[in-house]
């Protein structure tokens, strides 16, 4: 299932989902400027080695980076121009909608924490792996998951590919986003090539939910038409 857009309007300009897009994107092309080497250290430098958090060694003492802001460092690499894409078109259909309740600074504040926790969560579960793990899969599924919280009943345009012939379906958000949580177990304790865990897809998510309901004091706006026509 492949989300192309909501029926969820907002009320502010989503400019930190945007510059949180531009910055993924920008990494990206700095990356494929350097030399496959260079892309290989590159990843391992910024990229989250659990075994380096969790026995407090630094693979690379002299560059100025300290080992723990990987967890931030890494919410910005990618493994491929798929990864990045399916990750950006995820934030932007669900993210500007957070943005839109959180603000902007709260927003800011969530997007990080859920990459974070979501990291985490995977350190847990596998501590002396030596794999880079990148990518903003874990905050975005933080995002995906105060969705479902707050606006369960929007619905999301989705493209489904039946063999080779594609569906286009408005799924109610509620559906939309519970399947993609339960297909996560599916897949649980499995690493694509992009070194993002499922286990932190399935933590990011459960971060979303609580953090929300935690900085979310009030019922979030109700859902606007989007004709100009009174019922």
């Amino acid at each position: 299932m492949i989300p192309l857009k909501d029926d969820n309007p907002t009320r502010i300009f989503p400019f930190v989902t945007i510059l949180i897009v531009a910055a993924n994107v920008i990494v990206f092309l700095a990356q494929l400027g350097l030399t496959p080497k260079g892309q290989f250290l590159f990843v391992y430098q910024f990229g989250v080695i659990p075994k380096a958090l969790t026995s407090f060694t630094d693979p690379f003492p002299h560059d100025g980076l300290p080992v723990a802001l990987t967890l931030l460092t890494s919410i910005f690499l990618h493994g491929g121009v798929w990864h990045l894409a399916g990750n950006m078109l995820f934030l932007w259909i669900f993210g500007n909608n957070i943005e839109d309740v959180l603000g902007h600074f709260r927003f800011i504040l969530f997007y990080f924490l859920c990459g974070v926790l979501a990291t985490l969560v995977h350190i847990v579960t596998d501590p002396g792996s030596t794999k880079p793990m990148i990518g903003a899969s874990g905050a975005i599924a933080g995002v995906m998951g105060a969705y479902l919280i707050l606006f369960p009943r929007a619905k999301v345009l989705t493209l489904i590919l039946i063999i080779f012939y594609p569906v286009f379906v408005w799924i109610p958000a509620v559906v939309f986003l519970v399947l993609w949580f339960l297909f996560q177990f599916l897949y649980l304790g499995g690493t694509g090539e992009t070194g993002v865990a499922f286990t932190a897809h399935i933590g990011g998510f459960v971060c979303g939910m609580i953090a929300v309901r935690l900085m979310v004091k009030y019922p979030p706006p109700p859902r606007r038409r989007l004709d100009f026509f009174p019922d």
